[in-house]
């Protein structure tokens, strides 16, 4: 048996991840849940907002510049991304789309290694991040409250754009039928190019955030896709509300999983993928196909 003290310290780094994977797994499930592609080339969208932050950080030497370029300059990659290659793909069998963003994961990671070297970054926290506050008698560090606090204040500005706002009512329209969205005058290629943009700038915002605890290095993104696919497939594709609770299942998989069979933390991660296939072949809340 563990101490609450320790159970609550192990909690906390359940959430912490869970907001940083929800970050990141947002961003994939926002792609297919519109424009049905399985974007191979998020992870490496992923390692690139990590390196455009920690390269504006050290220049400034203001992390929270840093904060604020990672998902522009990983947005702008995707815009330009889905406005130059995928968007010649649309009505297109899928698997283009497949081999197309798998190449682009490869070019986005040579093109890392090219411009930033080989060798791993990290980013300085300002005082206000690097400090401890101390939880049940127990030392807890604030840059972990910091991510739980930004996935919070993430997932609930999507949830008021996709519930309340009119871009929110085309973009849930588009993924019911885009066919018949375009027919009533909507232009469907401006919200499909908004929708890639915005999933990319939450995997360079996922990655700068989550240079502080892994450091940068070239294939950080091959790491973090796999997570964010085993995460889609467990909460259901194209599902926002999935891919929080999937976050929330993976995370607390790893943290406890970490602490009591170490040996086996990863394994269970698919364990636990393969147990909720078997129950729900179309994840938690998505559907068969």
């Amino acid at each position: 048996m563990i101490s609450w003290q320790t159970f609550l310290n192990l909690s906390i780094n359940t959430l912490a991840l869970a907001a940083l994977l929800a970050i990141i797994t947002v961003g994939l499930t926002l792609i297919f849940g519109i424009m049905r592609i399985m974007n191979f080339a998020h992870g490496a969208v992923y390692m690139i907002g990590a390196y455009a932050g920690i390269s504006v950080a050290t220049i400034t030497s203001s992390f929270w510049l840093g904060f604020l370029a990672a998902p522009i300059v990983s947005g702008m990659i995707g815009a330009l991304f889905e406005f130059f290659l995928l968007r010649r793909l649309y009505g297109r069998d899928g698997g283009n789309f497949l081999l197309v963003t798998f190449g682009m994961s490869l070019v986005l990671t040579e093109s890392t290694r090219l411009i930033w070297g080989p060798n791993t970054r990290d980013v300085a926290l300002p005082d206000a991040l690097s400090s401890v506050v101390w939880l049940a008698g127990e030392p807890f560090p604030v840059y972990r409250l910091f991510l739980i606090a930004v996935g919070v204040v993430v997932l609930a500005g999507l949830t008021f754009v996709f519930l309340r706002t009119r871009l929110g009512l085309l973009v849930r329209a588009i993924s019911q039928n885009a066919e018949m969205t375009s027919a009533l005058g909507i232009n469907v290629a401006v919200i499909r190019s908004l929708t890639f943009t915005a999933g990319c700038m939450f995997a360079g915002l996922g990655g700068y955030l989550a240079v502080p605890l892994i450091s940068g290095y070239i294939g950080m993104g091959s790491a973090v896709i796999i997570d964010a696919f085993v995460i889609v497939m467990i909460g259901g594709m194209g599902s926002f509300i999935g891919s929080v609770f999937g976050s929330v299942l993976v995370a607390a998989t790893q943290t406890f999983g970490n602490f009591y069979l170490p040996e086996f933390a990863l394994i269970a991660t698919y364990v636990l993928m393969i147990c909720i296939l078997l129950y729900r072949p179309g994840g938690l809340f998505g559907e068969a196909e």
